[in-house]
C-alpha cells in the first residue's frame, strides 16, 4: 500500500521560496500521477500542480510561473518548488497519489506580508 509523507512547509515572508517534498513508499509510486493540492482556512481544497508518470505537468493558473513540480523516481519523491510566494498561498499543502486516491497528512505553509 502506498503511503505519502509531506515535508518542507514553514513560515516565509512574501517573495520568498520554499520547497515541499512528498516521499512515497510502495512500488506503485512510479506508475501514477502525483498531485499537490492546498486548502486554506474556510476554503475548499484545490489543485495546485500535477505530474504524470512520464513527467507531464499541469498547474493552476494562480501558480503558473511561480511553482514547479518535479519528480525523482529513484527516490520515490515528488517536489514542489515554490517561489515568489504571496500571502494568498498560505494553506495546508497535501500531496495525492492520483491512481489510488491516497492523500498525505499535509504540511502547513504560511506566507507573511
Amino acid at each position: 500500500q502506498v503511503q505519502l509523507v509531506e515535508s518542507g512547509g514553514g513560515l516565509v515572508q512574501a517573495g520568498g521560496s520554499l520547497r515541499l517534498s512528498c516521499a512515497a513508499s510502495g512500488s506503485a509510486f512510479r506508475l501514477s500521477g502525483i498531485g499537490w493540492y492546498r486548502q486554506a482556512p474556510g476554503k475548499e481544497r484545490e489543485m495546485v500542480a500535477t505530474i504524470s508518470s512520464v513527467g507531464s505537468t499541469n498547474y493552476a493558473d494562480s501558480v503558473k510561473g511561480r511553482f514547479t513540480i518535479s519528480r525523482d523516481s529513484a527516490k520515490n519523491t515528488v517536489y514542489l518548488q515554490m517561489s515568489s510566494l504571496k500571502p494568498e498561498d498560505t494553506a495546508v499543502y497535501y500531496c495525492k497519489h492520483i491512481g489510488y486516491s491516497i492523500w498525505g497528512q499535509g504540511t502547513q505553509v504560511t506566507v507573511s506580508s
